[in-house]
């Protein structure tokens, strides 16, 4: 009967990562109507700090913020480690994408993002991750390999090593909040409060941040849509459904049905903002959705 909580687990995380991979692709179109980039440490710190708000006052009203599920000063290490982890990401993230564009640099930071998960599962929780999370890991980041490839032809390589740093720092960073979230709903937190304890962390850590980089573009017409898009589609409602699935899932497999996300932005970048897409790139889509695939069937089977 497990496939049966499973299969609406793994749709939530999958349908969190398609809104995930609109946001490089927002930012951008935002930067292009303007004819000036918005700063991405600007974007990225507003988006934490306004979704942080609106995710903490939701968990509120639905019954609290559940910090009294652990004693002591124990009951915040897990949401100050998710918000730094959402920080961190926020941050190389806009960054990322800014320099080596949207599909590498999301392909890079979410590629990233399950061998770093794995090992921090291995680490806190003390549960290595299966044999078929980590063939279904090492044939996406192939595919990854092959989409960065194909799609960063034309670009220059200053710009995409300048854009690869961040991006891995965002790995990371995804990496530490999907696992501390994972903690605060395995001590007893409510996927609202695990959401709302780590984005409002997050965005406390990011004020000052925000308050440095400020207006960055975002008091512009075309800034505060995409800000305000940012906030509410691919931040609030996208990870109150990927909290939904972490909590049936663990984080290993959690990170790697992400790369949903890099394979939309591809997709996105290639449609919408004209990024070549070559042959090459193609066969590293087909390669990451078919690790997908792998991993899904594997974790709905699992008993």
């Amino acid at each position: 009967m497990a496939h049966l909580t499973r299969t609406p687990a793994v749709a939530a995380v999958v349908a969190a990562s398609i809104l995930f991979g609109t946001t490089g692709t927002a930012q951008a179109l935002a930067s292009r109507s303007l004819g000036f980039d918005l700063d991405p440490l600007a974007v990225g710190s507003a988006r934490v700090a306004a979704a942080g708000a609106l995710l903490a006052a939701f968990a509120a009203l639905r019954g609290g913020l559940g910090f009294d599920c652990a004693p002591g000063a124990r009951r915040y290490l897990p949401a100050v480690c998710g918000g730094l982890g959402v920080a961190a990401y926020q941050l190389g993230f806009f960054s990322g994408v800014q320099s080596a564009g949207v599909a590498a640099g999301t392909m890079i930071a979410l590629g990233s993002g399950p061998a770093f998960t794995g090992a921090l599962q291995w680490a806190v929780h003390r549960h290595p991750p299966g044999p078929l999370w980590a063939v279904s890991t090492v044939i996406a980041v192939a595919g990854m390999a092959l989409i960065v490839t194909g799609t960063g032809a034309n670009s220059d390589s200053s710009d995409m090593l300048a854009g690869a740093v961040p991006a891995l720092i965002a790995g990371l960073g995804y990496a530490t909040y999907t696992v501390a979230g994972s903690s605060l709903m395995e001590a007893g937190a409510g996927p609202e409060a695990a959401m709302g304890q780590m984005f409002g962390f997050g965005g406390l850590f990011l004020l000052p941040v925000l308050i440095a980089t400020w207006p960055g573009g975002l008091n512009t017409a075309a800034g505060a849509a995409a800000a305000g898009y940012l906030v509410l589609v691919p931040t609030v409602l996208a990870y109150l459904l990927f909290a939904a699935g972490l909590r049936r899932l663990p984080p290993a497999t959690v990170a790697t049905l992400t790369l949903t996300e890099p394979v939309v932005a591809a997709l996105l970048g290639t449609a919408i903002l004209g990024e070549e897409l070559t042959l090459v790139a193609g066969i590293g889509m087909a390669a990451v959705v078919a690790s997908l695939a792998v991993l899904a069937v594997s974790t709905l089977r699992t008993p």
